[in-house]
């Protein structure tokens, strides 16, 4: 029993080393090199700086006219549409997936699942935006970064209905709910588990793209936060000094709610499993 009890300590103390190495040492090799002076930190060392230099976010902040306040400006208007259009329409369509089993729905149902694996079509997307003229518009990017999650969103949403007893709907039509207000007042506030889960996994993912603003945003009035990196980096030369404190400005808040509600995420993913 003892040299099992060491074992399991043993493996909890490698794990542990394992995560630092992997994340934290990272983490603290960039704030480090974004404290020091630009031919410092383009040794890319792990050493202290002589002198710490705050300022180099300041830079950050102000360089090329604020570019890096309007892109968190543009990334948080793209992230709050995605996610309110992801949660009203993951929502209703996982509602009705699971509760209805018919041909029309297992056919939709398979649709849904080939978007969680046949990967975006940049050029067909690109002319479709065209055409509505919604190409190198916030309001498109929304679109696309919404119509990216929802299959998994929806499978999120259809794996934690499971765990709703029909009879609460019943009982709801028994007093003269319709479907709309059935859904809106007795389903919908069961789903707050399940709803923060897809608020801070969707959240993330679409603040962090950094592929699909590149394909679908161009322009620096478009910019978000993960094209920023750009500003700092040129052919011939680079200011590693700024661009590690320009990662670290736009990593913080990210970090900070999936740290914060991390037991929140397990909680939605598991909780359909667990009751079902």
């Amino acid at each position: 029993m003892k040299k099992k009890k060491k074992m399991m300590i043993t493996g909890d103390v490698l794990g542990i080393l394992f995560a630092c190495i992997i994340f934290i040492i990272p983490f603290l090799f960039m704030i480090v090199n974004s404290l020091k002076e630009r031919r410092e930190a383009n040794l890319l060392s792990l050493s202290l700086p002589e002198i710490f230099r705050w300022e180099n976010y300041q830079e950050v902040l102000t360089a090329s006219n604020g570019i890096v306040l309007t892109a968190f400006k543009n990334s948080l208007i793209i992230t709050l549409g995605s996610v309110i259009i992801l949660i009203i329409t993951g929502a209703m369509s996982g509602y009705v997936l699971q509760r209805r089993n018919d041909r029309p729905m297992r056919m939709i149902n398979a649709v849904i699942l080939a978007g969680l694996m046949v990967p975006p079509a940049i050029l067909p997307t690109i002319s479709i935006m065209q055409t509505l003229h919604v190409y190198k518009t916030l309001p498109g990017m929304i679109l696309v970064e919404a119509a990216l999650q929802t299959p998994f969103t929806i499978m999120l949403y259809r794996g934690f209905m499971s765990s709703i007893p029909i009879e609460l709907e019943e009982a709801g039509y028994i007093d003269g709910c319709n479907r709309l207000s059935l859904f809106t007042s007795v389903v919908f506030p069961l789903l707050k588990p399940v709803t923060a889960t897809v608020i801070i996994l969707n959240a993330v993912t679409i603040f962090n793209d950094f592929t699909n603003p590149l394909y679908f945003l161009p322009g620096s009035q478009n910019a978000t936060v993960q094209l920023t990196l750009y500003t700092f980096m040129g052919q011939f030369s680079s200011s590693y000094n700024l661009l590690f404190a320009n990662v670290v400005v736009i990593t913080i808040p990210m970090l900070i709610l999936f740290i914060f509600f991390n037991k929140r995420i397990v909680d939605g993913m598991v909780a359909g499993a667990v009751k079902g």
